[in-house]
Formats: C-alpha cells, sequence, structure tokens
C-alpha cells in the first residue's frame, strides 16, 4: 500500500509524486492535457479510463487517495500542478437538462479524489473541496419516481474526465445487468468493481495441498449468481421522531412510487437493488395516531458489493421459504403438509430445509441441506396428565423440570414458542385485554372467535412465554406482554431426554431421518427446482438481481494415504475404513501396565456376572501383552450410593492400582458420586460397569477386551502409535463444556502430548466464571504442560500445536488475535530466548456442510481421509475440511479445521496430515473418530468435570487417561 498514502504518508506519497514529475515555470497556469485517442467517427476524445489505454504506453501514476493531515497538502499540490482542474465540471456523460445537484450526483474532480478521506486535514479539504461546506452536509432534494438506468452502450463516447478520477469513481450502476467494458463488450468480474468501496476488504487466503489420490466430489451448495453491481444502502431519517417500528414500515411502504416495491428495511437502514436519482430524498407522510405531518429522509450512504449482502440475502431466502408455504420451527422451515408418522411413539417427522447464503473461496454461494424435526401428536395437556399419574406427589416440580425451557408449536397457526413459566393459578376462564379491540374476554371467548377452536378442559393451567426484550432507536426499550398458551392447544417439538436414551425410539426416527447421500442431493435438486419453478420465489430473486444455479457445486477433492497402526510387537495398515478392531485385541498393547493390585465391588445379584467378567479378564489380558493377576473382591448388600461409597473409603489405599465397581442399573447420582470420589478426594482410577454390558455370554469376550485396553489407558499405559516424522512437537487439545447448574461457569478441558509420538497425555481443567477471560486458566494449563514435557523429555517442545474445539464463527478473530497473544506470552517464563513456533486450528464439527463422492451410478460416501482445500473453504480463512471416518449408514459429516494463526512453516500437506494423524490417536475407539484424538480427550474430560464431578481432578491423576 506504498500508493495509498494512509495517514502521514498522504504528505509523502505528494512530496514523491512532486519529485517525480517534469518541472514547472514558477507561476504557470498552464494544465496537462489528458491523452486523447481517435474515436472511430474522426473525432478526438479525451480518454477516460486507464484500461481503455494501449497496451503499449504505460498508465499514469493513479493520484494516492489522502488519509489523515496530508490531505490538504496533497489536494494543493494536485491543483497546482494541474493534475485536477480547478473546479469540478460536468461531465460528457451528463443528461441534458440535468440540475447541478443531479449532475454531482457522482464527484467530480477534486470531490471524487476526497471522496475517501478522513482524519482532520481530510475533513478541511473536503470542506474546502465543497466550497466551504462541511463534510457530511447535503443539500435536500425532492425527487421524481425512480426510473432505472438504462443499458450502457458500448459504442458511445465515453464521457471526459481525468485519468485520476478513474480510480475513484464507481461506474453508474445498472440495474439488472452486470458491468460491461467499454473496449470488449464483455462483463467484468462482479468483484473488480468494488475494490475501491471496500479498501479494508482481505485477499483470498489459498492454501492447497497437493497429496493424495485426486477424487471426484460434490458438496451441498449451490452457486448464486448475482446480475446486479450490489445493493445501495441508504439511511432514513423522520422527523418528528417516530418510536413505533411498525409505524415506520407502513409510513416506508407508503413510498412505493419513491423507492419502488422491493426494499429491505430495519426501521433506520433501507436496502434497494436500485439507485435513487438523488443523494438525498426527502418525503413526506402522515402519523395515523395524530394526523402529525412526518418528514422522511433517505440519504445513500454506500453502495454494498454482492459479497457484502450476506445477511441481506438470508433475509431474502426466508421470504423465500415462506413463499413455498414452509413453517419456521426454530432456526429452520419445514413443510408440514408432508409429515411422516411415527405412531407407536406418538410423534411425527416434518421434513425440511437449512438454508445459508455464504461467501466462499468460490465466490457467492447458498448452502442447503436436508433437516429433520420431530413433533408429539400428543398435546401439553395429554402430557400433563401422563406426568400426574406417574409422578401425583411431584407433579408441580417434575411438569416444571420437563416443560420450562422447550419449545412448543401451535397448529392453528403454526408457530413456535418457548415455554417460560406454568400458570398453575390461572386457567382458560380467566380474562384478559385483547390489544387489538381494547374489550375483556375470557380465553376461551378468544380462541374461539379467532381460531374457532374449542377448549374442553376449563381447568388446565396456562403456559407462558416471554417475547425476547427488543431495543428501539435511541436505546428504548420496546414494551413486549407476555403471551399465555393453552396446553389443549399446543404439541411439544423435539426429542426430550428420555425420549434419547429410548433405543428403540431412535432406532424408528432413523429410518425417517438417516438419509444416504444420494437421498440428499436429490432432494437438493429438489429444493432448486421449486424455487426456480415458483413464479413468485423466481420474482423475489430477479427483483434482487439473483439466480440460483440448477445443480449443486461440482469440485476435485483428495484422499490421504492410509496411516500405519504401530503396536508392541506388529505394525499394520488402517486399511481403507481406518477401522483396526481386531488388531487392536490381538496384538500386544505398546505400554502395558501390570494390573497386580486392583478392587471388584458388586452386589450380591451380580455375583456370577462379576465372576465370569473376572475369568475373562485373566484370559484375555496376556493376549494384548498386559499381566493381570486376581483382584481383591468386595459383595454389597444393597445398592445404594450410601453403601458403594462407604465400601470404597474404607477399601481405597495408595497400593491400589484400579477400582471396578459394577453397579446393576445405570443412575446418574451414584456413578456422579463415585466418581467424584475416586477422581477428587481419593485419587484412584476407577471403572464402572452396567451389569447389563456383561450380562450376555456370547459377547463377554469381546466387552473384556475392550474394557481391559480402557483399564491399561486409565493406569498410564499406551495402545498403539503412529509415524510422526516431526521432533520436539507438543500437540494440544482444547474443549469447553457449559455447565448450567454452577452459576452458568465453564469448564475448559486441556489435554497435552508429553512424548513424541503423541501416546501419552497431561490433562488439566480450567474453570471459566461469567464475565471472565477463559484464557487466563488457558494460560496456567499451558505452562503446566510446558513444565511436564520437559520433565519427561528434558527439552522444550520446538512446535506446538493447539486444536481447539467449542469456538463459533463469531470468536475466532477474538482467539486469533487476543487469546493467541495471551498464550504466545507463556513461553516467556521459560525464559526470553525460548520462542517455539505455534499454530492453532480451530476444529468445528457442527457444521451443515455435506461433501459426497461421485459413484459410478450414484453420490457417496467419500472415503476415509478425504481432504477439500478449496472452493467451499472460507474466503478470509487458511481452511480446510476433513473427512476422518467411514460411515456406513446415511451421510458423513466432514470436519472443518480453520487455522487462524501459523509461525510453524508447515506445509499444508504437513498440517492437513498432521490433523488426520491425530484422529486415529483416541484409545476408547480402535478406529479414526471426527476431530483429533486430544480435543476429543478434552471433550471426555470437561463434561466428566462439569456433569459428574464438578471440582477440580487430582494432580496424582493428570498425566493418566483417567477420564476415558
Amino acid at each position: 500500500m506504498a500508493s495509498g498514502g494512509y495517514g502521514r504518508g498522504g504528505r509523502g506519497a505528494a512530496l514523491l509524486q512532486a519529485l517525480n514529475a517534469p518541472a514547472r515555470k514558477p507561476g504557470g497556469t498552464e494544465e496537462r492535457q489528458a491523452p486523447t485517442m481517435q474515436s472511430q467517427s474522426g473525432i478526438q476524445q479525451t480518454q477516460p479510463q486507464q484500461h481503455e489505454q494501449s497496451v503499449a504506453s504505460p498508465p499514469p501514476p493513479a493520484m494516492p487517495i489522502a488519509r489523515g493531515r496530508g490531505a490538504l497538502g496533497l489536494l494543493a499540490s494536485a491543483a497546482g500542478r494541474g493534475i485536477l482542474p480547478p473546479k469540478a465540471q460536468p461531465s460528457a456523460g451528463t443528461p441534458a437538462g440535468a440540475t447541478p445537484s443531479e449532475a454531482n450526483v457522482q464527484p467530480r474532480g477534486v470531490e471524487a479524489l476526497f471522496r475517501l478521506t478522513s482524519g482532520r486535514g481530510g475533513m478541511m479539504a473536503s470542506a474546502a473541496a465543497n466550497g466551504g461546506r462541511q463534510p457530511g452536509h447535503v443539500q435536500s432534494v425532492q425527487q421524481s419516481p425512480p426510473q432505472k438506468p438504462q443499458p450502457a452502450n458500448v459504442h458511445q463516447s465515453p464521457p471526459t474526465m481525468p485519468p485520476q478520477q478513474a480510480t475513484v469513481k464507481a461506474p453508474a450502476p445498472v440495474a439488472g445487468m452486470g458491468q460491461t467494458s467499454a473496449v470488449s463488450g464483455e462483463k467484468a468480474p462482479l468483484t473488480s468493481r468494488f475494490g475501491s468501496m471496500s479498501l479494508d476488504r482481505e485477499e483470498v487466503v489459498h492454501r492447497p495441498g497437493s497429496v493424495g489420490k485426486p477424487l471426484p466430489l460434490s458438496a451441498n451448495y449451490i452457486r448464486l449468481r448475482c446480475l446486479n453491481p450490489g445493493v445501495y444502502q441508504y439511511h432514513v431519517d423522520f422527523s418528528p421522531q417516530v418510536d413505533s417500528k411498525n409505524m415506520r414500515f407502513k409510513m416506508m411502504s407508503e413510498l412505493r412510487d419513491i423507492i419502488g416495491s422491493t426494499k429491505a428495511f430495519d426501521g433506520s437502514i433501507l436496502y434497494l437493488p436500485i439507485k435513487l436519482p438523488s443523494q438525498e430524498t426527502v418525503a413526506h407522510s402522515k402519523r395515523l395516531t395524530d394526523n402529525v405531518d412526518i418528514t422522511i429522509t433517505i440519504r445513500q450512504t454506500k453502495v454494498v458489493a454482492p459479497e457484502a449482502c450476506v445477511p441481506l440475502y438470508n433475509i431474502i431466502f426466508r421470504k423465500i421459504m415462506r413463499i413455498l408455504e414452509m413453517v419456521e420451527v426454530g432456526r429452520y422451515f419445514y413443510n408440514p403438509k408432508t409429515p411422516s408418522a411415527v405412531p407407536q411413539h406418538k410423534l411425527e417427522v416434518w421434513p425440511g430445509y437449512i438454508t445459508s447464503v455464504c461467501e466462499n473461496e468460490g465466490g457467492l454461494m447458498l448452502l442447503a441441506d436436508a433437516s429433520h424435526r420431530v413433533l408429539r401428536t400428543e398435546t401439553v395437556l395429554q402430557m400433563l396428565h401422563s406426568i400426574l399419574q406417574r409422578n401425583p406427589q411431584s407433579f408441580h416440580d417434575v411438569c416444571n423440570r420437563t416443560l420450562i425451557g422447550t419449545i412448543i408449536l401451535t397448529r392453528y397457526n403454526n408457530k413456535t414458542y418457548r415455554v417460560d413459566d406454568i400458570l398453575w393459578d390461572k386457567n382458560p376462564q380467566h380474562t384478559f385485554t385483547c390489544a387489538s379491540t381494547g374489550e375483556s374476554t375470557t380465553f376461551i371467548e378468544y380462541y374461539k372467535k379467532a381460531y374457532n377452536k374449542n377448549i374442553l378442559d376449563h381447568e388446565q393451567p396456562l403456559l407462558l412465554h416471554r417475547p425476547k426484550r427488543k431495543t428501539l432507536p435511541g436505546g428504548k426499550e420496546a414494551k413486549s406482554e407476555a403471551i399465555c398458551l393453552i396446553p389443549e392447544l399446543c404439541y411439544g417439538t423435539g426429542l426430550t431426554d428420555e425420549l434419547r436414551n429410548d433405543f428403540k425410539v431412535m432406532k424408528d426416527l432413523a429410518c425417517h431421518t438417516r438419509v444416504t447421500p444420494n437421498q440428499r442431493n436429490l432432494t437438493m435438486k429438489k429444493f432448486i427446482n421449486s424455487v426456480n419453478r415458483n413464479p413468485d420465489a423466481k420474482k423475489e430473486l430477479s427483483n434482487w438481481g439473483l439466480e440460483l444455479m440448477d445443480d449443486t457445486l461440482s469440485m476435485d477433492g483428495r484422499q490421504l494415504p492410509p496411516e500405519k497402526i504401530i503396536y508392541g510387537n506388529y505394525t499394520g495398515s488402517a486399511g481403507p475404513n481406518a477401522d483396526w478392531g481386531r488388531d487392536a485385541t490381538r496384538q500386544h498393547v505398546i505400554t502395558a501396565v501390570p494390573l497386580k493390585n486392583w478392587v471388584v465391588l458388586y452386589t450380591k445379584r451380580d455375583g456370577t456376572k462379576a465372576s465370569n467378567y473376572i475369568k475373562q479378564m485373566l484370559q484375555c489380558c496376556p493376549q494384548m501383552g498386559i499381566e493381570c493377576q486376581p483382584p481383591v473382591r468386595f459383595e454389597l448388600h444393597d445398592d445404594r450410593t450410601e453403601t458403594v461409597i462407604r465400601t470404597l473409603r474404607e477399601n481405597i489405599n495408595p497400593s491400589i492400582q484400579m477400582v471396578v465397581i459394577i453397579c446393576p442399573t445405570s443412575r446418574d447420582d451414584r456413578y456422579s458420586a463415585i466418581k467424584k470420589l475416586c477422581c477428587a478426594e481419593c485419587p484412584v482410577p476407577s471403572q464402572v460397569i452396567i451389569a447389563k454390558t456383561i450380562m450376555r455370554e456370547d459377547k463377554l469376550r469381546s466387552v473384556t477386551q475392550k474394557i481391559a485396553l480402557q483399564i491399561n489407558c486409565k493406569m498410564g499405559g499406551e495402545l498403539w502409535a503412529l509415524e510422526i516424522p516431526m521432533k520436539k512437537l507438543m500437540v494440544i487439545g482444547i474443549d469447553v463444556y457449559h455447565d448450567a447448574a454452577k452459576g452458568k461457569r465453564s469448564i475448559a478441558g486441556f489435554v497435552a502430548s508429553t512424548n513424541p509420538q503423541c501416546t501419552t497425555w497431561y490433562s488439566r481443567v480450567c474453570f471459566q466464571m461469567p464475565g471472565q477471560e477463559l484464557v487466563d486458566g488457558l494460560k496456567l494449563c499451558l505452562i503446566s504442560a510446558i513444565r511436564k514435557y520437559h520433565e519427561v523429555n528434558h527439552v522444550f517442545p520446538e512446535k506446538i500445536i493447539v486444536f481447539r474445539d467449542g469456538v463459533g464463527d463469531g470468536q475466532l478473530q477474538y482467539v486469533s488475535g487476543h487469546e493467541v497473544e495471551q498464550l504466545k506470552g507463556c513461553f516467556s517464563q521459560f525464559g526470553e530466548d525460548y520462542q517455539p513456533r505455534l499454530g492453532v486450528v480451530i476444529v468445528q464439527k457442527r457444521i451443515n456442510t455435506r461433501i459426497f463422492l461421485k459413484g459410478h451410478r450414484e453420490m457417496e460416501n467419500p472415503p476415509s481421509g478425504t481432504v477439500v482445500d478449496h472452493t467451499i473453504t472460507r474466503r478470509e480463512w487458511y481452511d480446510y475440511f476433513l473427512v476422518s471416518q467411514h460411515v456406513r449408514q446415511g451421510t458423513v459429516s466432514p470436519t472443518h479445521y480453520i487455522v487462524v494463526h501459523d509461525n510453524t512453516n508447515l506445509k499444508p500437506d504437513h498440517m492437513q496430515r498432521l490433523s488426520y494423524k491425530m484422529t486415529h490417536l483416541y484409545y476408547n475407539w480402535p478406529g479414526t473418530v471426527r476431530v483429533p484424538a486430544p480435543c476429543q480427550y478434552a471433550h471426555k474430560l470437561a463434561y466428566l468435570v462439569g456433569q459428574n464431578i464438578h471440582k477440580e481432578p487430582a494432580p496424582e491423576l493428570s498425566d493418566r487417561l483417567f477420564f476415558l
């Protein structure tokens, strides 16, 4: 940006340009003539723009855009040397008969140069150029109804203007058309015409890899073509002030003859697809409440490029979904006309779509995906009756826990509401004042009159919904009244925890919600056709100059080579499916911890199951290279939590290696009490087994093998490893769990590797209270991890790669800026000379992107190791998508990796392969997982602490995977 002239450099740029220019005589007033060209008719014309010059002659130097204090000096220098005319003149392209104000809508001369000035000098220069007017002062203009600009004629003579103005002046927008070159008549790229409007717009980040086998792929993205140059943004002022947003909307709707029928208005900012003839438009209206005359001033603020209109385009597509008669439930839209019934569970499934407009590396696109919403066919009143039958004594408490916070649907108007409270002291016979009529009426009369619904149960309580608070312009809070709903007319949405834990319910629902890649792709094509074939939806898009392509996006990807799995006595391949479950139980582990002093607790009725399990442990462990001695047994008299805890306290001592508790049933309170005792109060690795798990003898051997491997990990053992060529590398995983029970605090799990093979791990947790920065605790965790690494290896790590989970899109800038700098500040604790290379990678798994492999006949799931690092990646971030799992049912979900900071000098191929290698090292599963192993470990740790322990685990367990 040497020629940009920003800040004080504006003065330096002018001086440099003056020194390079040919000398002028003192007092000379001659002006330089712009380069001329011969038109086809033989008339000499002034050449207007740089891109129309002949290739042989170099373009004249563009005048730097003045910023800061150098603006005034640059203006004087430019005017004195004759680069700018002393007074702005109407160009040859100004329509005949146009008023001076209309002719000056696009800045000319000095005004064009200083359109982007800022700072004190820039303001003074702008004021001088405007004839003494202060910047921002715009003359009010009464305008006639807008007329769309006519298409540009390629054969017309271009307007006369100095070459320097071409770098500042935007071309006159043409509604419904792209930019046309005056030389070739071809459309120029839409992004090129807004280069001067968004000076802070970052360049496209393109970091592709090359390792792997090429794959033909498709994704659930649809290209969105914008035919307009952009969207025109206006600021709307009402004088006197109109507080009611609905009133402002009505007033703007009355200005259809002035602004057209297509608009987007939020109460103060107006977006139009056309440019109004004047910079400022004044209209008049009346306030209906008191007949006061309201002056409406519409002032153009800027032209927004298509790539910057993503929020507006998302609003447009939400309107299109309503045109297609879709119903909004939660965040997405669903079709209530084609539900799939699941009568055995009193449920039904609505099909729908997820849509989101985004700007990716490949341009403007619409992300579209199939979605399903589960609704109950029983009313909330029926749910209350069933709760009353099961829990008559604690009826109110159970109802509050079950309903408050849930989303319900009212089918009479297909709207959703959040239940904020249950009004036990009110019923449908109570009266209220109707807002529309001002009359007092009962709920029974209101629903009969408004929706023709007869309420049968007159004694049922009411559900209360409090609308979200809205803020009016000026900081005032809008008045919002609570809404009372009738349980008899409300239906629950989504799944309760009870339904999620029911295997049969989830299996029956999966028949409707689990969609194959080919079915998902056909759903996308059906959506495209429904939009393009609906006249109203098509018109809504064309009004804004948008066009939806006819097919989903096609692109190329790569499959990374399969990894080699290293065991204690054998090296094998992970295979094409990235599954080594058979080898994991047949080969020796890398590091086996002898199981000599361990305890087994069980109830009397589970005595036989406990004996069979112990027998299998003594047989299976030696086959995997693990020495196992018979345990000490304790038979419990009952299954009460107090009995289990008392027995553990009496028998846990420093020599105990492992505690195994066989519980008759799954109970959260008992599990939490056991883990709190074994992880915090009396630190010892523990394994809780539900008796049902080891009940079947035909599956007991495979279950015991997996438990034995898990026990070996919890005692500090290592199961398998991979080849990691980087030396002195530390890999860190961070994930966050939000604990609603303890004052809405957050728990961050922090797990770091402590050996070169990344098979041993050091773990810590940190607690974040509301208003406290999470990075404060992460700094202490990082310092402890580096000390542990030095303790094990007698050397500090030279490269540190952090995989950070639990970060949304809105936090990327914060993490890449503030959090990274704070983490880098930890290195000074180990001396000023210690500056390891740091890479921070955000891991996002809850995404709607889907990637398909183009098979011979239809779309398929891509194989494990598939990488996409272009086209659908973010425009401004170094990122890539990785499919690490092999999926046999449904559609695989890729994981999104965003590298927010990297000074490790790792090539994109190395970063991608390291991410893929890390997905192989999660010891709870002999295959790949969706996220790198340290992230999954951090998730398990944070979840255990936030859900069960609620306090920091004992430091004695920090070097073992006790949380698996």
